[in-house]
């Protein structure tokens, strides 16, 4: 699915996403941000382990780690709290789940 949510870089705040698919048992993400002048960048990499995640984008020299959350019922993916990782900068960051990116 599409996880979409703020990311604020010094003065400058955009909506970064990422959709995330699988096929053949193979997962593969795509990053999108207007901001950033991005619209489906694959990623070079995603691991996960039980709820957590990382996705690396080597030419973007960034690493995304974060940790899917369930709704109250425990059904379904609300949320995904990560942290944006890029040139030693380290900014928190809240992921929701989207039909699509919104730009």
């Amino acid at each position: 699915g599409t996880w979409e949510g703020p990311l604020v870089l010094g003065r400058d705040n955009m909506n970064i996403a990422f959709t995330i698919t699988q096929s053949e048992g193979e997962y593969k993400v795509a990053f999108f941000s207007a901001g950033l002048g991005v619209y489906g960048l694959p990623a070079e990499e995603i691991k996960f382990s039980g709820y957590n995640f990382t996705i690396k984008l080597e030419r973007l020299n960034m690493d995304f780690s974060g940790t899917f959350r369930r709704d109250e019922a425990g059904e379904n993916y609300s949320r995904s709290d990560g942290d944006w990782f890029q040139d030693s900068e380290l900014v928190p960051v809240v992921l929701l789940p989207v039909e699509s990116p919104s730009f």
